[in-house]
């Protein structure tokens, strides 16, 4: 999630745990602590695939983070003597504000590898969007008060309180994703093939408006529900993946490393003689957060090249009050996103 998000968590898990004189202490630690992993954005792998796929890998891992939790704990020990009169407590709280920034970054889409070098498969539960104000909010208001009034017996009880409603909040989104995905399941019944797959993703800021993508052989489709205002999916939009360009691809890393990444979730487009890869889940028809190019047309067929391309932006304004009105109006009485926004509509896109 958002470093903020992170700095909060890690300083309201590390406040709680510490003896109530060194409150403030822990919130600086726990806040450093747990940004720490995403500081891997600085290392650059050599191309935009590998930047992509490898960030939340080994910086991400709970293997590698409880490794490296008692030698912070044991060099922080040796710069700061008030560690010494709790060790215990610092050391756990060490290691969950590490520990603990993976493990809410795997309940993203994006993709966490947690159990790196053991397993490198990218885990998102996809249940809560990078950037969610009412997880936030409960750490953020915890935070300011133990800064504020760290011995005060309220302040002591806002950190366990913060992290149970947080936490709450993030099983709340789940049982929401799977009660999208179910409906969505039942409103397509027949037409969804055994080879297609579905995903209910929560829309930008909240977990009320519901994205669901299909990814099927030839395309995806996507609709949107709201859990004020919906009883159905809807409008479903369709939209066409170059599909058959899959075959002369394979076997080119680009290709292969983004489709592992995506669990399937992409799309493939060939425009002006490159074809490229889009991640469906991160984004929305037409605006997508990842695209690459990553072969070009020759004259003996498809030469690897890696490429990243700048997302097609959205008016900011028209987007945050298109998706304000699409939580409180039935799918069915709106125009779709792209259309509101004035960039147009696919026309190869139809709808049911």
């Amino acid at each position: 999630m958002d470093s903020l998000t992170q700095i909060a968590l890690g300083g309201t898990l590390a406040a709680a745990l510490v003896p109530p004189g060194q409150r403030r202490r822990a919130l600086v630690y726990g806040a450093a602590l747990g940004t720490l992993p995403d500081l891997d954005v600085l290392v650059g792998y050599g191309n935009a695939v590998a930047d992509f796929t490898y960030h939340r890998s080994y910086s991400h891992s709970v293997i590698v983070l409880s490794a490296l939790a008692p030698l912070l704990w044991w060099l922080a020990r040796r710069l700061d003597p008030q560690l010494a009169q709790a060790p215990g407590r610092w050391l756990l709280a060490f290691w969950l504000a590490l520990v603990t920034h993976p493990l809410l970054d795997a309940m993203t889409i994006y993709g966490t590898q947690l159990l790196w070098p053991l397993d490198s498969t990218p885990f998102g539960v996809g249940s809560i969007f990078i950037i969610d104000p009412l997880y936030t909010l409960p750490l953020l208001i915890a935070m300011i008060w133990v800064a504020r009034r760290p011995l005060s017996v309220g302040a002591g009880r806002s950190l366990p309180v913060a992290l149970a409603l947080s936490s709450a909040y993030l099983g709340w989104s789940a049982l929401a994703q799977a009660h999208i995905a179910a409906h969505a399941r039942a409103d397509l019944g027949a037409e969804l093939g055994p080879e297609a797959q579905l995903l209910a993703l929560p829309s930008a800021f909240n977990t009320v408006l519901w994205r669901i993508l299909v990814r099927e052989p030839g395309g995806y489709r996507e609709a949107y529900y709201s859990l004020l205002a919906d009883h159905r999916p809807g409008p479903w939009r369709r939209f066409p993946s170059a599909d058959h360009l899959a075959p002369a691809l394979s076997g080119q890393w680009a290709f292969e490393r983004l489709r592992w990444f995506t669990h399937g979730y992409y799309a493939l487009t060939e425009l002006d003689g490159e074809v490229r890869v889009t991640d469906l889940r991160m984004g929305s028809e037409p605006a997508y957060v990842f695209s690459f190019a990553i072969a070009r047309r020759d004259g003996q067929g498809w030469t690897p090249i890696v490429s990243a391309a700048a997302p097609p932006l959205r008016p900011v304004g028209r987007a945050l009050g298109w998706l304000i009105s699409r939580m409180v109006t039935p799918g069915q009485a709106m125009e779709p996103p792209d259309v509101v926004l004035g960039e147009g509509a696919d026309p190869d896109a139809r709808t049911r």
